[in-house]
């Protein structure tokens, strides 16, 4: 029988002997990682970047729904098979050409990776031929008030047996009540992202308390 002891959780000296026990990340991410915080850019936590390389695995075809400068977008990409492909979708192209060598940097060719500049739910309304799917991965992590939208576009596009994968579904504790809401900052969108997942027959969901939470989602064969 498992022991359980719900007085205990993880501290910083559990967290560094995972990361000890880890394969070093690719030096190109800890160029990003020290790019992204002083300009304040939105990059995934590194531990939620390691479930994305496992999550990507045999996953040949996979769409990206905020692309930033790269960081998810690489986990992803050097986790997949070499023939594998990625869409990943950014209005911002300064941050997608930096991305783009990034990229280059970590070995990864442009054929591999398409970038639709154009918001989101612009890009999947307009019939975007790069979006047609099916993916058999899809990741979110954009804006959060827009969830709800991107899971509607996302799921006739997913192949049998895909995983669907959100970011910041904890939301600092906003999404439980753990810390307070405001209207109009993503928790409403987020709940019901979460809820609608949850109660959906056609998908096995769980939430993972890692990073700012990580969704993830298999839609059932």
């Amino acid at each position: 029988m498992a022991k359980t002891d719900r007085s205990w959780s993880p501290d910083e000296t559990d967290f560094d002997w995972i990361e000890r026990t880890s394969r070093a990340p690719h030096p190109v991410f800890l160029e990003m990682e020290a790019a992204a915080g002083p300009e304040g850019i939105p990059i995934l936590n590194r531990n939620s970047g390691r479930m994305l390389g496992v999550l990507a695995a045999g996953r040949r075809r996979v769409v990206e729904v905020g692309t930033a400068i790269g960081y998810s977008t690489l986990w992803l990409a050097l986790g997949q098979p070499a023939d594998g492909t990625i869409v990943t979708i950014d209005p911002d192209r300064d941050r997608t050409d930096r991305a783009r060598k990034f990229w280059r940097r970590a070995g990864i060719g442009d054929e591999r990776i398409t970038i639709v500049s154009a918001p989101a739910l612009d890009a999947f309304a307009d019939g975007t031929p790069a979006l047609a799917g099916p993916f058999d991965l899809a990741f979110i992590d954009a804006l959060k008030d827009e969830y709800p939208a991107y899971l509607d576009a996302l799921r006739p596009r997913l192949a049998p047996g895909a995983y669907l994968v959100a970011d910041n579904v904890l939301w600092s504790g906003r999404t439980s009540g753990s810390r307070p809401a405001r209207d109009g900052d993503g928790t409403a969108e987020l709940r019901e992202v979460c809820r609608r997942l949850a109660n959906d027959p056609d998908f096995e969901t769980t939430i993972l308390p890692i990073g700012d939470g990580l969704l993830v989602a298999a839609l059932r064969p």
